[in-house]
């Protein structure tokens, strides 16, 4: 039994203990829980074309070879702001149980200028949520740049897990006037949800009127090169900085020049959008760089030190896939998400189109959101769906998903259908999932029973598609259709 100080000094000890157990949590990095990973994810956007600033996915195995998801189609769009989206940030919750994406809310395909875009565009982030990494929330827009006095816009958002405050920094982008020298600098913001932001700081800023964007942060647990984190930023020069905190000081190691690459200070290969991805397995880093000046694609530097730019060297065995990738961010999957994503995304369902039983030239079609029967349908993909396992029920059901709004099903709303984005609720899953049985007027044709009221059925009524009873051969033959290419 231990008595009088020598007692006090165990509990001591044990206080010490458990103290130190407590700090060594809270410098837990953000993948710790974890991992092993087996595959990569790619988010990105690829340029100004009419659906090219939406949310694209690719996949690779080896970290350098990458292959387009879903058909090369966007995965996400976005109906908020300026209902387009640019330079996406996937991210994961240390354990590994939550993702976001957070995006620019720009579209300069609806022609925007860039100077109206720099300086009387969106102070405002999309954010999209999912707990799975393959159903996403509905987008929502976070107005992080509007307490900057000035702020003319927000772009290139990236966020980090930062274990001295156990939340997020989230950084970007704002163009605003500061000291008399208006300029591109990087301001942060914390969260704990990607909904409650604190006010804007000012992050980063270079000397004199040199601004800076795209700016993306790496933590390396192992601190391998002497520091945890490291960072990449366009500002004239694709710079290079390390620190051993988030919010810390942070100590400039080079750029890229002995490579012949710039963010436009000394020419050569014009580069941007900066972007970190570790391989899988080894202590060897990618860092992607858009070659937009060009217009020739990422183009991957690899350093197994990245204590020192000169450790960095191009390489040429890669392969971007089909479509071009612009200023993105990459993930390293898990085995399960990677497979929860490949099954997703990874093959290609048939295109569809619906067509009338008793109007053999109308097909099933949406229009603004609304979804009805129609000939001679243009565009042709408003009338082109996937018809996915369903939402609710797994594989004995279908979910209608359209071609041209990917992540948007046809679903019931007070007994209309509709053309809405999933939310990832039970009450969607099961509004928008139907049970294909022997066509009601002709059994070789199709008649879609509805999972939720399965005595309602698809059918037409004055050329708009709704659920209904069927109860007799005019409605029988409204609620056949037959499942064409």
């Amino acid at each position: 039994m231990v008595r009088g100080p020598a007692r006090l000094g165990v509990v001591l000890v044990l206080a010490c203990l458990v103290f130190a157990s407590s700090a060594a949590i809270s410098r837990t990095s953000a993948t710790a829980a974890v991992g092993p990973f087996t595959g990569y994810l790619m988010a990105h956007f690829t340029g100004e074309s009419a659906t090219g600033e939406q949310i694209y996915l690719a996949h690779s195995q080896d970290g350098l070879n990458w292959r387009d998801l879903n058909g090369g189609a966007p995965v996400l769009l976005s109906t908020v702001g300026t209902r387009g989206v640019r330079d996406p940030a996937l991210v994961r919750s240390p354990a590994g149980d939550r993702y976001w994406i957070v995006a620019t809310d720009l579209r300069i395909a609806s022609g925007t200028s860039w100077n109206d875009a720099a300086n009387r565009g969106s102070t405002s982030l999309v954010v999209w949520e999912s707990t799975d990494l393959v159903t996403w929330s509905a987008p929502r827009l976070v107005n992080v740049a509007g307490s900057i006095p000035g702020a003319g816009n927000a772009w290139a958002p990236e966020a980090i897990w930062n274990p001295a405050t156990g939340d997020w920094v989230v950084y970007w982008a704002t163009n605003a006037a500061r000291n008399g020298v208006t300029k591109h600098r990087i301001y942060s913001a914390r969260t704990s949800d990607f909904r409650t932001f604190t006010a804007a700081q000012l992050y980063i800023e270079r000397p004199g009127t040199q601004g800076i964007i795209d700016t993306q942060i790496v933590e390396v647990p192992e601190s391998v090169g002497g520091y945890r984190y490291y960072r990449a930023s366009a500002d004239g020069h694709i710079t290079v900085e390390a620190a051993n905190s988030v919010l810390g000081t942070w100590t400039t190691l080079g750029n890229l020049s002995h490579l012949g690459i710039s963010n436009g200070a000394t020419g050569g290969n014009v580069v941007e959008g900066p972007m970190w991805a570790r391989f899988n397995g080894r202590d060897e880093w990618t860092l992607w760089l858009d070659q937009y000046a060009t217009g020739r694609g990422y183009l991957p530097v690899t350093s197994t030190n990245l204590g020192s730019t000169g450790n960095f060297r191009t390489r040429g065995d890669y392969g971007m896939g089909g479509t071009r990738k612009r200023h993105g961010s990459i993930l390293n999957l898990t085995a399960a998400e990677e497979s929860r994503v490949l099954a997703r995304w990874g093959t290609t369902a048939p295109t569809n189109r619906i067509q009338s039983y008793n109007y053999p030239d109308r097909y099933v079609r949406h229009a603004n959101f609304d979804v009805r029967i129609d000939a001679n349908v243009s565009p042709a993909q408003d009338a082109q769906f996937r018809l996915r396992p369903g939402l609710a029920g797994g594989s004995a059901y279908v979910s209608f998903e359209s071609v041209n709004y990917p992540g948007y099903y046809l679903r019931q709303e007070g007994f209309d259908l509709v053309l809405a984005p999933t939310d990832g609720s039970t009450t969607f899953a099961a509004d928008a999932t139907f049970q294909r049985v022997a066509g009601l007027a002709d059994g070789a044709w199709t008649s879609f029973r509805s999972y939720r009221y399965p005595d309602r059925y698809l059918r037409h009524y004055g050329y708009l598609l709704r659920l209904d009873p069927i109860g007799d051969a005019q409605a029988r033959a409204d609620a056949t259709f037959r499942v064409t290419s």
